[in-house]
């Protein structure tokens, strides 16, 4: 998710879709965001890719954000920060509809969306938490909120081999989790449940400027011994061990991972979408996790701000936000919202 100030309450949405908190203030203007130097080095990585249109989002103010593949299906979702609706894109049809309208449940945001293998999918609402919906009958199963009276952004989400939920904080620091029995348990007493922190990351994390946001994406490693979660303001890449909880920072070779948003792991090959300039980087993971070199490097302006990636039937599919287009970026007009297709990366 991109780096915008959160909003509490339904009149302060506003504000939270036109404040941008440092470094993205350089980059609202329409000048590149200073480059670092992993970044020159990156640049000996640059190839070409096409670029070109998947689906169709309807609506003049969808700013989408999260994107989410139902592994049994090959529908795709994708959800709208700007109001909260989540919409469905079916293979072979270009037009997506919507699926979840804006304001289900009292949600006007969402961010970082995923789809597990028993069909349920999960919504973040960056202001709140997450909910958990029934693809089969759009029914809401649960709801986890934020606790305490600490400044929080839930952001993004990885679902681990064993079925659990993991969710970046970009203000805390943390990492929350939802269990299967978890989930259960919030579903037959109520259907709604605080989160919990499962792994605190913030000791390991360099300082973040006053306001700024820290963890964005996050991956689970598929033989589930840990998760990967991007630092995108430092560009730095953290390994969480799912068993000792230990935290500590990927060798990055060849590269970083600043502006670094959504995540996307298969086997040991990981891809990092770079917001605000408009990259796709792709990664070999190695030593367990405790490094990684870039391999591959696209920097397309037709991405219009990507914030995240997934791969669905042989297709490498991003969303192409514009949030520099009258977004929480940046004033301006969008043109018509898109999930673009990336071929070469």
């Amino acid at each position: 998710m991109s780096q915008a100030i959160t909003r509490r309450t339904l009149t302060s949405a506003a504000l939270a879709l036109t404040a941008v908190v440092v470094p993205l203030a350089a980059t609202a203007s329409g000048q590149p965001a200073a480059a670092s130097p992993a970044s020159h080095a990156a640049a000996r990585h640059e190839t070409r890719a096409r670029v070109s249109t998947a689906y169709d989002l309807p609506g003049d103010r969808v700013y989408p954000e999260g994107i989410a593949a139902d592994p049994r299906t090959g529908d795709i979702y994708v959800g709208s920060y700007a109001t909260g609706a989540v919409y469905k894109a079916t293979p072979g049809h270009r037009a997506a509809q919507v699926f979840l309208p804006s304001g289900t449940d009292g949600r006007t945001t969402a961010n970082g969306l995923k789809v597990d293998r028993a069909g349920r999918l999960w919504v973040i609402d960056s202001t709140a938490g997450v909910a958990v919906y029934d693809l089969h009958d759009r029914r809401l199963i649960a709801r986890f909120d934020v606790t305490g009276s600490a400044k929080s952004f839930v952001n993004d989400l990885a679902i681990a081999p064993d079925g659990s939920a993991y969710l970046t904080d970009s203000y805390r620091g943390v990492l929350y989790r939802v269990t299967p029995r978890q989930l259960a348990r919030a579903a037959a007493h109520g259907g709604r449940a605080g989160l919990t922190t499962a792994y605190d990351v913030a000791g390991a994390l360099p300082d973040t400027p006053p306001g700024g946001l820290a963890l964005n994406g996050i991956v689970a490693d598929p033989s589930g011994r840990y998760l990967l979660t991007v630092d995108m303001t430092a560009g730095t890449l953290y390994r969480v061990d799912l068993a000792s909880g230990s935290v500590r920072r990927v060798a990055l070779h060849g590269g970083d991972a600043l502006h670094g948003d959504g995540l996307e792991m298969r086997g040991n090959t990981l891809w990092v979408v770079h917001n605000v300039s408009n990259t796709i980087s792709r990664w070999k993971v190695v030593d367990d996790g405790a490094s990684a070199r870039m391999g591959r490097r696209i920097t397309d302006q037709t991405l219009q701000i990507p914030t995240t990636i997934v791969h669905s039937g042989g297709r490498t599919l991003v969303v192409r936000s514009q949030f520099d287009k009258g977004g929480p970026m940046g004033p301006g007009t969008p043109q018509p919202f898109t999930v673009a297709e990336v071929d070469g990366i």
